[in-house]
């Protein structure tokens, strides 16, 4: 048996083919318009169809499962995005079961990244697993008990949306004063870098120079990354912490100054830390993580 994943993004539609043990049969990925995400509401819906109909002919009767991963909070059936303003017009409440022809279980994006961690990748085994996407913004996921933790109105999740500096005057799209995600967001990094950087990789290319200013800038960056880590291991307790997004592929000059930090902040009773691991899924995480989260539910 196979599952189809879906992955909506802002300028692709993704997807995979893959079997229970992780094994990708096939994947890939078609564009959408440059209006997509505005008003042009069936050319990226025809977009989804097309690749799913492509996917379903080649794989036929192997399908047991389709999922679909896509921005915005899902309604608490995983049928449809009850709640994505602004974007995508007409995805919300938007039964994709009915439009495919297939039972297709629906998630949000960001916990589709933790859902391929832990069906197919770093987390596979594991019963309790926070996961941080650190990249334009920061997203999320937790798994208590075995389960993704979807919370009341499936709104859990939002992890960049925790404060590390309460007394920052700026406000984040969700009224958070200094917040996580514009604290260590590739979003944000012109601001808190006093224009000199436009890119998260530029800041990181001057630290690794030595220059004094992109130290400064990025170890502090990464304090506030570990404080925001340390506080969700402090409410979740859990059995390790994934990091993914592309900002996480900064090697040594995330990780190292990152465990001196968590080896400062985190509470350790038993002496030892939560291990600190990196996702494996890279683009296609998203696709992964639906179709893993589908086969769940069978």
């Amino acid at each position: 048996m196979v599952a189809i994943g879906l992955d909506l993004g802002g300028t692709a539609v993704k997807s995979v083919v893959i079997d229970q043990d992780g094994k990708i049969r096939r994947q890939m990925s078609k564009p959408l318009g440059q209006h997509a995400t505005v008003n042009d509401e069936w050319n990226w819906k025809k977009v989804v169809k097309d690749t799913y109909d492509e996917l379903y002919g080649e794989f036929g009767k192997e399908v047991g499962a389709v999922g679909m991963s896509a921005p915005g909070i899902a309604n608490a059936e995983n049928t449809a995005i009850f709640s994505m303003p602004g974007r995508f017009y007409g995805l919300e409440r938007f039964i994709w079961s009915d439009y495919l022809g297939h039972k297709t279980q629906v998630i949000n994006d960001a916990h589709s990244a933790l859902m391929a961690e832990v069906q197919f990748g770093a987390a596979r085994g594991y019963k309790h697993v926070v996961l941080l996407t650190l990249g334009t913004g920061i997203g999320g996921g937790i798994l208590i008990d075995g389960k993704l933790h979807q919370g009341f109105n499936q709104m859990a999740g939002h992890l960049g949306h925790i404060t590390v500096d309460a007394d920052n005057s700026i406000l984040d799209i969700f009224n958070i004063p200094g917040s996580l995600e514009d604290m260590m967001g590739n979003a944000t990094v012109e601001q808190r870098s006093y224009g000199r950087y436009k890119a998260t990789h530029e800041l990181e290319e001057a630290y690794r120079a030595g220059d004094p200013v992109a130290s400064y800038i990025w170890l502090s960056s990464i304090r506030k990354l570990a404080i925001g880590m340390c506080s969700l291991i402090n409410a979740v307790s859990p059995e390790i912490f994934i990091l993914g997004g592309g900002i996480s592929q900064a090697g040594d000059s995330l990780m190292k100054p990152l465990e001196g930090f968590m080896a400062l902040h985190e509470w350790r009773p038993n002496g030892k830390g939560v291990p600190v691991l990196t996702a494996q899924f890279g683009e296609y995480a998203g696709a992964a993580g639906a179709a893993g989260f589908a086969l769940r539910q069978l």
